[in-house]
């Protein structure tokens, strides 16, 4: 049997009210937070939010189909506001020629850390907004050029 993205097995569109459970987040810096990145990614996609399984924030959506035939469907961008890190969603960042443009914005993003297409940031405080509005950016219009649909 095959491995399943952890992520694909955790998310799927649902109906529950993002505002809610943004207003739900016990640390009320971490729902300050929240609302922030909703904000932000509204302004960048021009979306609503939508939840993403019990604790994604996303926006927008992508049909997504590897080489193996498997398929399916994903947040274009996406944010969840976690207990000991901000995790956001950036796979379009990695797309293309586009890395040297990301490297310049991940140096002066401030503390961060990255993990495949993730952007894990502890204090939303201690980085710059608007390098971390220009990645969302990024990664949104890259979503958009490779998957048009």
């Amino acid at each position: 049997m095959a491995a399943e993205s952890k992520t694909q097995v955790a998310i799927g569109a649902t109906e529950m009210d993002v505002a809610a459970f943004l207003d739900a987040v016990p640390d009320e810096r971490r729902c300050a937070e929240g609302h922030a990145l909703d904000a932000l990614h509204r302004r960048v996609t021009g979306c609503g939010p939508q939840m993403w399984g019990p604790s994604i924030v996303g926006y927008g959506s992508y049909t997504y189909k590897y080489d193996s035939g498997r398929e399916g469907v994903s947040a274009r961008a996406a944010f969840s506001p976690r207990k000991p890190t901000l995790v956001l969603y950036l796979n379009g960042a990695y797309f293309g020629d586009r890395q040297a443009e990301v490297d310049a914005l991940f140096a002066r993003l401030g503390p961060h850390t990255t993990g495949k297409a993730c952007l894990y940031i502890k204090r939303l405080d201690k980085v710059d907004m608007e390098v971390l509005e220009a990645l969302v950016r990024l990664s949104w219009e890259a979503m958009c050029e490779v998957y048009p649909d």
